[in-house]
C-alpha cells in the first residue's frame, strides 16, 4: 500500500469579499444609471430593499439622483456625488457657548 500525502495548504487563501453596498455603488456610479428592477435582480434584493439602500446611501452622504426618462418608462438612478470626509468630529459644544 502506497501513502498519500495530501497536506492541506498552510497558506489560507486570499479572498476578497464585495459588499452589497460596495456593488450597489458601482451599479449606481455608471453615468446612464440603473433602475430599480436592474438593481433589484444583479443584487439578489427585493425593490423595495434596493430602494431602502439608497436611502441609507443618501443618508451615509452619497448623491443619489433619480431620472424619469422622457418617453416614459421607468426611473434610472445614478449617483452623482460621494460623500466630502469630514476634517473634524463635533465636539458636541453647542454653538452659543451654553
Amino acid at each position: 500500500m502506497t501513502k498519500s500525502t495530501n497536506k492541506p495548504s498552510t497558506k489560507p487563501k486570499a479572498t476578497t469579499r464585495t459588499t452589497k453596498k460596495a456593488q450597489l455603488i458601482k451599479l449606481l456610479g455608471t453615468k446612464a444609471g440603473t433602475d430599480i428592477k436592474t438593481l433589484s435582480s444583479k443584487l439578489g434584493w427585493q425593490q423595495h430593499t434596493t430602494r431602502a439602500a439608497m436611502s441609507g446611501l443618501r443618508k451615509a452622504g452619497y448623491e443619489v439622483a433619480g431620472e424619469k426618462p422622457a418617453k416614459g418608462g421607468m426611473s434610472k438612478f445614478r449617483i452623482l456625488s460621494a460623500p466630502t470626509a469630514q476634517t473634524e468630529a463635533p465636539t458636541g459644544v453647542p454653538a452659543d457657548g451654553a
